[in-house]
């Protein structure tokens, strides 16, 4: 009895051993046949996908790991238990799989897992949990609609069973590694979103990862959750070099915190006057209050975009961003238009409810541009990624750094440079044209000399008024790079302040204008 019992136990073994390897060469027949399938739908890769997750998930194997890999796919599984205190995967200590068609070369890749991963499915359903790792060398699975252009075009992912992973305090770190430097591309962490885009396949989202670059040519993603991760790699001419990231954040940090403070107090002494406003003050005030709702919305945005802040208050912050900015290049406009109704005509021209039709202009446009951009895509707003590179003995390091603001090129392209190019364009037509006419009253003038000191005032101060140093904007290349921020940074994140000395000095100026008058009225009323 014993010899058979010992027999049959074999023969079991035996059976359950056969059973298993056939599995295992389901598994990796499956894998082939996935990367050599061309399907035109992408939701049939999708579905190839889930399919060889499912049987990862329900595979069956000894001892605490199984490897399975063909040369575009790598599948991992391992069993985990509820005392899990992490785990790190390298494409460096991974074993390798002998093929008929020889080894496989995988670029560098590594993943690591926090003890924080199994907490919530231990607490629902104690017991062996399972997580699965399938690493793709062929984007080819994971097309959106831009055909986005992938770093090594590797996608790597993992999940693990009994439910999904988010919110974790300790990100899964993912590791990418390039054979050459990194430097010219604006690099993104991302995932894929099923559902997200246009298309109902799903596309790229950094939503719950966090880009960062230890090296030039290394890219670590911190992510809270697990799915199919990514780097996204754009094209990038003009790097902002780390040595002046701080000094550009301390010019803007104190010239927009000197602008809101003096635009509030322009606005406040614009409501204490007594006397009634005219047409023109009022119209220098909605532009007063477009640079402070840009300057409080700039300083907020790179505040709103680091992790801890939920998504929909960066996007919400970046689409107000964007709105104040839009609001502020129509008022500029506004003031153009308006200054050519003062100088070149030669009537009083009267317009019924004019200040209520620029306002509806200038506050109304800017927003239903922005609530379409919402309507037809929300995504275009939220994260966006500045790339930041170190110059080292050895090459070039990255860094990013984050703020709230438009992520699509196409609305970046059109309704910030676009939009800013025509208002910049006409105003500086305007300027031109104004200084021209001023040119020709001073001609005329008997004494020319004395008019010069007032005259440089009012060129400057318009100057300023019609925001024509914003198209310092278009000089962002080549030797222009580093002068062009430098001026950019100081001019526009002190233009509130600029409008502030404007105000005050058209302010004095009327006064003195109305002080003489009353002093010439007052000698006229006592000569006999």
């Amino acid at each position: 009895m014993d010899h058979c019992g010992t027999l049959f136990l074999c023969l079991c073994l035996l059976t359950l051993q056969n059973a298993t390897a056939e599995t295992w060469k389901e598994l990796l027949s499956y894998m082939e046949n996935m990367q050599v399938s061309r399907a035109r739908s992408p939701f049939f890769y999708l579905r190839q996908v889930h399919q060889l997750e499912q049987m990862l998930l329900n595979t069956s194997f000894p001892g605490y790991n199984l490897t399975l890999q063909t040369p575009t796919i790598q599948s991992l599984a391992f069993k985990l238990s509820c005392n899990f205190s992490g785990l790190s995967l390298s494409s460096a200590t991974l074993k390798r799989v002998q093929h008929a068609r020889g080894q496989y070369a995988w670029g560098q890749h590594a993943m690591q897992f926090p003890a924080e991963l199994t907490q919530d499915a231990c607490k629902t359903r104690p017991g062996e949990l399972r997580l699965i790792c399938i690493y793709f060398s062929n984007a080819h699975f994971f097309k959106d609609e831009n055909n986005s252009s992938l770093l090594n075009n590797y996608v790597l992912g993992a999940q693990l069973s009994h439910g999904h992973v988010n919110n974790l305090r300790d990100p899964v770190n993912i590791s990418f590694w390039h054979n050459q430097s990194l430097e010219g591309y604006t690099l993104s962490c991302v995932f894929w979103k099923e559902g997200a885009g246009k298309q109902p396949w799903g596309g790229w989202s950094p939503e719950g990862c966090r880009t960062e670059q230890p090296s030039h040519s290394q890219v670590l993603c911190r992510c809270n959750h697990l799915t199919y991760f990514a780097v996204l790699m754009q094209f990038s001419p003009a790097l902002v070099p780390a040595e002046l990231l701080a000094p550009l954040t301390y010019i803007s940090l104190v010239g927009c915190s000197i602008s809101i403070v003096a635009s509030l107090i322009t606005v406040l002494l614009h409501f204490h006057s007594r006397k009634k406003s005219d047409s023109l003050a009022r119209i220098h005030m909605n532009l007063h209050a477009s640079v402070l709702l840009l300057n409080i919305t700039f300083l907020l945005s790179p505040a709103f975009a680091m992790s801890p802040v939920p998504q929909s208050a960066c996007t919400a912050l970046a689409a107000a961003l964007h709105y104040a900015l839009l609001s502020c290049l129509t008022w500029m406009a506004i003031e153009g238009f308006n200054l050519y109704l003062l100088l070149g005509r030669v009537y009083n021209i009267y317009i019924r409810r004019y200040v209520l039709k620029l306002g509806v202009l200038g506050w109304g446009v800017p927003a239903l541009l922005v609530l379409l951009c919402l309507s037809v895509k929300s995504s275009v707003y939220g994260p966006h990624t500045i790339p930041v590179f170190n110059s080292w003995e050895n090459g070039t390091g990255f860094q990013n750094m984050s703020m709230c603001w438009v992520r699509s090129p196409v609305v970046h392209s059109v309704l910030v440079m676009g939009y800013g190019g025509l208002t910049s364009l006409f105003n500086l037509v305007v300027l031109a044209w104004a200084l021209w006419t001023l040119r020709r009253l001073q001609v005329r003038a008997d004494a020319p000399n004395a008019r010069a000191c007032h005259d440089t005032v009012t060129v400057l101060g318009l100057t300023v008024l019609l925001g024509t140093t914003w198209a310092l904007a278009f000089f962002s290349f080549g030797v222009f790079l580093l002068p062009q921020l430098f001026l950019f940074t100081i001019l526009n994140s002190l233009y509130g302040f600029f409008l502030f000395l404007w105000f005050c000095s058209q302010r004095c100026r009327s006064e003195a204008e109305a002080k003489a008058q009353v002093e010439a009225f007052s000698s006229s009323q006592t000569t006999p």
